[in-house]
């Protein structure tokens, strides 16, 4: 009988030690929803990255989940090695048909002025308008976190610029997300409507004779950032049109040693 009565005790304790084990067990479903969950986290973050191309002009596409199709084309210096971080240009186009329009920009302007930086440019097409549309936001902001995941880049060197369309742009963006940009390099582009609470350095280039973004209001802005103290530089350039970009691009090159000293001082 006391054999009988340990064992039923020791039987009893057992059933009691195993609903406590399993409380803890996480369900044969519970682990498929963990697996399912990793799985759609780790296939985001994928399709966050671009990839890593050999130096040279690339024309590439970036499907994010749950958003549109962005075209866009990207220059990678000789120099780049992986290990090794590098300056990040954002490149706006101009206005009209926005099919290759970044390629253009690369091609006319950014890429032959800017060389010396030794930085990946990135120049998007437009979506949808101008670069303050909604739909070019957010394409532009999760092209920019998908280049920066997938290349090694310097966060403190990263610039934004643009011509006309893609000038106002530089504006723009520098003035909404001044904690992403180091420097903003406007191109006859027409300024934000205010100055208040500016904090990026900006290095503007305009022409005099530009009849489509008139000088006056570039000045006043450059002028006005001025006096609150900004970091506000700019070069003015005489007998070159609006739709004369490619002569541009001795302007922007202006803007390189600016810049070099800019992230000097970081």
């Amino acid at each position: 009988m006391m054999i009988e009565h340990l064992k039923n005790n020791h039987e009893g304790h057992e059933g009691h030690e195993e609903q406590e084990f399993m409380a803890f067990v996480p369900s044969a479903a519970s682990w498929l929803i963990v697996f399912v969950l990793l799985l759609a986290i780790g296939t985001a973050h994928a399709q966050e990255q671009v990839p890593v191309l050999a130096p040279g002009v690339h024309d590439q596409t970036l499907a994010p989940k749950g958003g549109p199709t962005i075209h866009y084309a990207i220059s990678v210096p000789p120099s780049y090695r992986r290990g090794t971080p590098v300056p990040l240009v954002l490149a706006l186009h101009f206005g009209g048909d926005p099919g290759g329009a970044g390629r253009a920009m690369l091609d006319i302007l950014v890429r032959p002025a800017l060389a010396a930086l030794g930085a990946i440019i990135v120049a998007p097409d437009s979506l949808a308008g101008g670069w303050s549309s909604a739909p070019n936001e957010t394409a532009v902001n999760a092209l920019l976190a998908a280049v920066e995941k997938s290349y090694d880049i310097d966060q403190t060197k990263v610039i934004v610029t643009g011509y006309s369309m893609g000038g106002a742009g530089t504006w723009y963006w520098a003035d909404k997300y001044p904690g992403r940009f180091s420097a903003a390099v406007p191109v006859s582009g027409r300024p934000t409507p205010s100055a208040a609470g500016w904090r990026v350095p900006v290095f503007a280039v305009h022409s005099r004779n530009d009849e489509v973004n008139p000088i006056g209001p570039t000045e006043d802005r450059i002028a006005e950032l001025k006096k609150q103290g900004v970091n506000a530089q700019m070069v003015v350039l005489t007998g070159i049109t609006h739709f004369e970009t490619y002569k541009y691009v001795y302007g922007l090159q202006q803007s390189v040693p600016w810049i070099q000293q800019v992230w000097k001082k970081q």
